[in-house]
């Protein structure tokens, strides 16, 4: 066992930072008659300051994504945080110039008004892209709390001897989704590939890490849950899907199609994991020393603060454009075409009898979800049920595959998942967390 050669200051430095990430994120607070969290409370006020010229600074950002993208396909950026954030595929290339289109289109109402109206278009750039501008700010720059200091040491530590009878999976994937939950999936994502191309998860682990426990993260419930205007429901609501999450990622690791992934591991790499903890050390013990040794390697605050900084880049640039894109197309189709009632009619039968309101209305937002995880919030926010409200917010982030980040991103990386993978689970998620949802939502409401 290597000698505990950390200070006191180490310690400090791990566990001061993530306290308060954990109050920032973690703890429910009331304000203003409602229950939610710092960061939530922040990006509120940070709206009502700049209040109509969000849309304008919005719009920009998206058009400096595709400007970036366009010069990133002539010249490659020397940055590699550039290089990964401009140089797209040809999809995604596509994707940001249309959601640049529309939000040009909708800002200023140019061309055909079924594409800028208050309830396409005017939908995305007016009242869910604010959100995520403040969101994404706020919570992109204290993420490094959660994620830098040594509290994922600690707590993977804590839960290496439940991941493997639970989830199938080695304790030190415990890491990856509680980066998924309290930073954000594509975190997950990228941490998960990482491990695997080095060998210490199989093809069978890797595919399940990234398919189970990528999650949305906290920053995006909030912002889901806003917008269906249920923000005093955020501790029956992040309760519900920590629960139908929880019973998903039991049950998937043992059901085609990720049951009969490969044990092997990545091209010639070995095995490389060995999660023993020393004999003459609890899991804490181990885990507090890991985490202290983390917060060691942290060389200064200024580094930390430049990681935030490129976190809301990311977000920014990276995900606004897509939302736009893909939220404007499937509102226009829900709103001018019978697509979403055709493809989620065999939903209605299924909600009538768990006694879901307007369940009709509800079953268009069942699969729209596959494209992007805002969707089906964005079709389904103007039903007048709380109850049917809280089953879609609930049931948008626990299927967890939705191809504007996620599950392009999973197609992108070296995990062992194809498209055809991604659309069996993202259905078998929907059925699977379904019933447990709507068993809360009666009970909560």
């Amino acid at each position: 066992m290597q000698k505990n050669t950390y200070s006191t200051s180490d310690y400090l430095k791990f566990i001061i930072p993530s306290l308060i990430g954990m109050f920032l994120f973690m703890v429910p607070i009331q304000y203003n008659g409602e229950t939610t969290i710092p960061v939530a409370i922040l990006a509120g006020e940070l709206q009502g300051i700049l209040g109509s010229s969000i849309p304008y600074i919005v719009t920009g950002l998206i058009t400096i994504t595709v400007i970036g993208t366009l010069i990133a396909k002539v010249k490659e950026p020397r940055s590699p945080f550039f290089n990964a954030l401009f140089n797209v595929g040809p999809l995604w290339m596509i994707a940001r110039v249309l959601g640049m289109v529309f939000a040009v289109m909708t800002l200023f109402e140019l061309g055909p008004e079924w594409v800028w109206s208050a309830n396409t278009g005017g939908l995305l750039l007016y009242d869910l892209l604010p959100v995520l501008f403040a969101v994404f700010l706020f919570a992109g720059l204290f993420l490094p709390l959660l994620l830098d200091f040594g509290l994922l040491e600690l707590t993977g530590a804590l839960l290496t001897k439940i991941m493997r009878p639970l989830f199938t999976l080695p304790g030190r994937s415990s890491i990856d989704c509680l980066a998924s939950w309290l930073g954000d999936g594509t975190i997950g994502v990228l941490l998960t590939t990482k491990q695997y191309e080095d060998g210490f998860y199989s093809k069978r682990e890797a595919a399940v890490i990234g398919t189970t426990f990528s999650v949305v993260s906290i920053t995006f419930t909030i912002v889901v849950l806003d917008f269906m205007k249920l923000g005093a429901y955020f501790g029956p609501y992040y309760l519900t899907i920590a629960l139908a999450g929880f019973i998903a990622a039991i049950i998937m690791p043992r059901i085609p199609p990720l049951s009969r992934k490969e044990n092997n591991y990545y091209g010639d790499v070995d095995k490389q994991l060995d999660e023993s903890i020393p004999e003459n050390m609890s899991a804490f013990s181990f885990g507090w020393r890991k985490a202290a040794e983390h917060a060691h390697s942290v060389k200064s605050f200024a580094g930390v603060a430049r990681g935030g900084v490129k976190n809301v880049l990311d977000m920014w640039l990276g995900v606004v454009p897509i939302v736009m894109a893909l939220g404007t197309l499937a509102v226009i189709i829900a709103e001018t075409t019978p697509v979403f009632e055709w493809v989620g009619a065999p939903f209605v039968p299924l909600l009538s009898v768990m006694q879901v309101p307007e369940a009709a209305e509800a079953a268009q937002t069942m699969v729209v979800g596959f494209a992007d995880m805002f969707l089906p919030a964005v079709i389904g926010s103007e039903i007048e049920s709380e109850l049917t409200r809280f089953v879609i917010a609930c049931l948008s982030v626990t299927q967890l595959i939705y191809m504007s980040e996620v599950g392009g991103l999973l197609l992108g990386s070296k995990l062992p998942v194809n498209f055809k993978d991604l659309i069996v689970i993202f259905l078998l998620r929907t059925i699977i967390t379904l019933p447990v949802i709507v068993i809360m939502a009666h009970i909560i409401f």
